[in-house]
């Protein structure tokens, strides 16, 4: 089957001839119809996360999906030939820019029934990672207030509308051209990141969610009420994390290292910091369909490609510019 294949680190993918997927008892076998791009798929190429994520190459890139069953291990109960399904593969095996992947059946959920294909392989990554801060990390409740960053992108427009649905007050940094696509997903207050400093702008707050790091993230500390609590995608990795990637001692210890300014500074303001790097959820993700077939969340599809435009499109998330997310589709 054809896929897109990174050779070494840093270089770019190229289209290639790859083995079929091999099926456990466990596995579905999928048709891969949309692959949401993801900045975590350019991070991998690139070899920024092989501290935590030492991925053997030749490798497949791809970390999320919408398409059709079209076989099933001897073991699966819940999946059926000719379901159309969505998932964020497990981090071990990630490949869906390729015709058709292996999935294990915990990962994979139903797809939304009142999405296109398309919308639904914007969807499982971004979704789960909103998830995971908000609702599993975060704890949001009625009432709470939580600023989301960079809030017309993948994750932020849908940590925006989840946010809402929760009950809290949102706020969110996007640029003034956005202003009014941000406040239509549910954003109550909206910064110009442009013109002004939501440092000055901002306080009380419960949780951050930052999709930025650096200095955006030291600033994010200083914004949240005494035991608030910031969830970073971006800025550096936390010990916890590293054992929850499974890494070895030495890598683990590194990794503490990484974050120990940022983490000094919460203690000091009397906040906490926690990396997030998500993790596959086939049952969250059925959370996730019940909300966007009952209209608290939709998907965002700002662009999309055939799938043999995907090296370009994946190039051009670094330059920004697409609300929502970029999709390839067969």
């Amino acid at each position: 089957m054809k896929a897109f294949v990174v050779d070494k680190y840093k270089d770019p993918m190229r289209l290639a001839e790859v083995a079929e997927p091999q099926v456990g008892d466990r596995d579905v076998l999928v048709e891969v119809q949309a692959a949401g791009l993801n900045p975590l798929d350019e991070k991998i190429r690139i070899g920024e996360l092989k501290a935590i994520l030492p991925y053997r190459l030749p490798l497949v890139l791809g970390n999320d999906l919408a398409g059709t069953v079209i076989g099933v291990g001897s073991k699966v109960r819940g999946f059926d030939l000719g379901d159309q399904v969505y998932a964020r593969p497990g981090k071990d095996r990630i490949g869906t820019f390729a015709e058709r992947i292996a999935v294990a059946e915990d990962d994979l959920a139903l797809k939304p029934r009142s999405v296109t294909m398309e919308e639904a392989g914007s969807l499982p990554l971004v979704a789960l990672t909103a998830w995971q801060a908000l609702v599993e990390k975060g704890r949001v409740q009625a009432g709470q207030k939580v600023l989301v960053h960079a809030g017309a992108g993948g994750v932020g427009s849908i940590a925006i509308q989840l946010a809402k649905h929760l009950g809290a007050q949102v706020a969110t940094t996007a640029s003034a051209a956005n202003a009014d696509f941000v406040r239509e997903l549910g954003a109550d207050i909206v910064i110009d990141y442009r013109t002004q400093d939501f440092e000055q702008l901002l306080g009380g707050y419960d949780l951050v969610l930052d999709s930025l790091g650096g200095e955006n993230l030291e600033k994010s500390l200083r914004v949240l009420r005494p035991g608030g609590k910031a969830i970073s995608i971006a800025g550096p990795p936390d010990a916890a994390t590293a054992r929850e990637l499974g890494a070895n001692p030495v890598v683990r210890l590194a990794v503490t290292a990484m974050s120990a300014g940022i983490r000094r500074q919460a203690k000091k303001l009397g906040v906490t910091y926690e990396f997030l790097f998500m993790r596959a959820s086939g049952a969250q993700l059925g959370e996730i369909t019940a909300l966007i077939d009952g209209g608290a969340l939709r998907p965002i599809v700002g662009k999309s490609v055939s799938f043999d435009q995907l090296p370009e499109a994946l190039d051009a998330l670094e330059r920004g510019g697409i609300r929502g997310k970029a999709v390839a589709t067969a």
